[in-house]
C-alpha cells in the first residue's frame, strides 16, 4: 500500500509541475502587429506589452499618439483584448512571442484578421533611402474620378526615411499616421482601437499617387500634389438650419428612459452646446476629451453641454452599454442621449434632426445662444493630429463661447 500511495504523491507531483508549467505568459516589449486589410496588403502598427497590479497593460503607439489598452483575458492559449472605448477587440491565441487571430466590431459586422510577432520594432521595412522628401502641404483628392470623390489637405514632416503627419478632410481628420519613404514609396497606417488605416503610394518630388485602404472593407485611390497654400472650405460654413427654420430642438432619451428636450429648465437662459456624434467615431472622441477638458478648466462659465448619439449597435440596451462606457471611460459630465440605434446612416440621421439641411459628419456641434437661437454649426472635428489648426480651433472655440456667455 505504501508503494501505491507513495507512487500516487509522485505522479500527482509531475501533474501537477506540468500543469504549472502549461501556464502561458506574454513576453513584455516591442511588438509589431500586422491587420490584413487585402489579400495582397497588411497594415503595421506598434505595441508595448507591460505589467501593472492588475495584468498586462498594452500601450498602442501611433507617432505621438499612445492608446492604453488595460482588459487583456489569457485562458490557456487564447487571448481576448478589448479597446479601451470603442467596441472592437481582438481575440484568439497566442504563444509567449505570437499571437494570431481577428480584430473584430460586432456592430458593425466586420472582422479582418491580424498576427502580432515579439521583439519587432520597425512599423515598415525600409528597403532604400528615401529618395524624396513629403515634407510640406498636400492638396489631395480621394475616390478620384468618381461620383464620391473628395478633398483633403495632407500634413507631413519627414525626417530621414520617418514619416508622420495626417490628412484633414472637411469632416474631420485621419488620425495620427505614422510610417515611411523608402524609395520613392510612401507607407503610412493607423490603428486606433476602432479605424484601420492604410496608405499607400507612389511619390515624386510634387505628386503622390495611391491608395487608402479602410480595413478590408473600403479602399480608395487617393491623388495630391504639393500646395503649401491649399484650404479647405471652412467648417462653419457647411452645416445650416433649412429654410422655414428658426430654432434647433430635439427630444430623445437618456440611459434611464427619461426624455431629454432643450426645452428643458436646466437648458433656459444658458449658451448649450449640442454635440451630434457616436460612441463608435474616434473624431467624436478626440472631440469629447476636448469639451470635457475645457469644461473642468473653465468652471465660472454657465454652459450646458448635450450630446446626441447615433449608434450602430443593434439594441437600444448594447447602445447604452456603447454609451455608459464611453461616458466611464473619458468621464463626461454631460448627459449623452441616446437618437439612433442600429446605423449610423447620414440619411436616416437628418430624419431625427429635418431642421438641418444635411448630417454631414459624426460629430458636428450646434451651438446655441442665451435666447435659444442657433449661433453658428461647426461640422467635424480635427483632433490634435492636425497640430497647428488643433491649436487655432482651441483658441477660436474659447473665444466663441466666452462671446456667448458674456451676451
Amino acid at each position: 500500500m505504501k508503494r501505491i500511495w507513495l507512487s500516487m504523491m509522485v505522479l500527482a507531483l509531475i501533474l501537477g509541475s506540468c500543469k504549472k508549467e502549461e501556464k502561458k505568459e506574454l513576453a513584455l516589449g516591442d511588438w509589431l502587429a500586422k491587420i490584413e486589410v487585402s489579400e495582397s496588403q497588411k497594415l503595421p502598427f506598434n505595441f508595448t506589452m507591460g505589467k501593472g497590479t492588475d495584468g498586462y497593460i498594452m500601450k498602442i503607439h501611433n507617432a505621438e499618439e499612445e492608446i492604453v489598452v488595460d482588459e487583456i483575458e489569457l485562458d490557456g492559449d487564447s487571448i481576448r483584448i478589448q479597446m479601451p472605448i470603442f467596441e472592437g477587440y481582438f481575440t484568439g491565441t497566442f504563444s509567449e512571442k505570437e499571437m494570431e487571430g481577428k480584430f473584430i466590431e460586432e456592430s458593425k459586422e466586420r472582422e479582418v484578421f491580424f498576427t502580432a510577432v515579439h521583439g519587432q520594432k520597425e512599423r515598415f521595412e525600409v528597403k532604400e533611402n528615401a529618395k524624396v522628401n513629403i515634407s510640406g502641404i498636400w492638396e489631395t483628392y480621394f475616390d478620384v474620378n468618381t461620383p464620391n470623390e473628395y478633398p483633403a489637405k495632407g500634413i507631413f514632416m519627414q525626417n530621414g526615411n520617418k514619416v508622420k503627419g495626417t490628412f484633414r478632410t472637411k469632416t474631420g481628420d485621419y488620425r495620427y499616421l505614422d510610417g515611411v519613404v523608402t524609395g520613392d514609396s510612401l507607407k503610412i497606417s493607423a490603428f486606433d482601437g476602432s479605424h484601420v488605416y492604410l496608405f499607400m503610394a507612389q511619390v515624386s518630388d510634387s505628386t503622390l499617387d495611391g491608395k487608402f485602404y479602410s480595413g478590408n472593407h473600403a479602399v480608395q485611390e487617393f491623388m495630391a500634389a504639393r500646395n503649401e497654400g491649399f484650404e479647405l472650405p471652412e467648417a462653419d460654413s457647411l452645416t445650416f438650419l433649412r429654410k422655414g427654420y428658426d430654432k434647433f430642438d430635439f427630444s430623445f432619451p437618456n440611459s434611464e428612459g427619461k426624455m431629454v428636450s432643450l426645452k428643458d429648465p436646466r437648458f433656459k437662459d444658458k449658451v448649450v452646446l449640442v454635440q451630434i456624434m457616436g460612441s463608435w467615431c474616434p473624431n467624436c472622441l478626440d472631440e469629447t476629451r476636448f469639451y470635457v477638458e475645457f469644461l473642468k478648466n473653465n468652471p465660472d462659465l454657465n454652459i450646458e453641454l448635450v450630446a446626441l448619439a447615433f449608434e450602430y449597435a443593434k439594441t437600444e440596451e448594447k447602445a447604452f452599454e456603447a454609451i455608459g462606457r464611453l461616458q466611464e471611460r473619458a468621464e463626461v459630465p454631460y448627459p449623452i442621449l441616446l437618437a439612433q440605434y442600429g446605423t449610423s446612416n447620414k440619411q436616416k440621421a437628418n430624419e431625427k434632426l429635418p431642421m438641418l439641411n444635411h448630417i454631414l459628419s459624426y460629430p458636428t456641434t450646434i451651438y446655441i445662444d442665451k435666447k435659444g437661437e442657433v449661433s453658428k454649426i461647426h461640422t467635424g472635428f480635427n483632433g490634435p493630429a492636425t497640430g497647428e489648426k488643433y491649436e487655432q480651433f482651441k483658441e477660436q472655440f474659447a473665444e466663441t463661447i466666452r462671446e456667448l456667455a458674456n451676451e
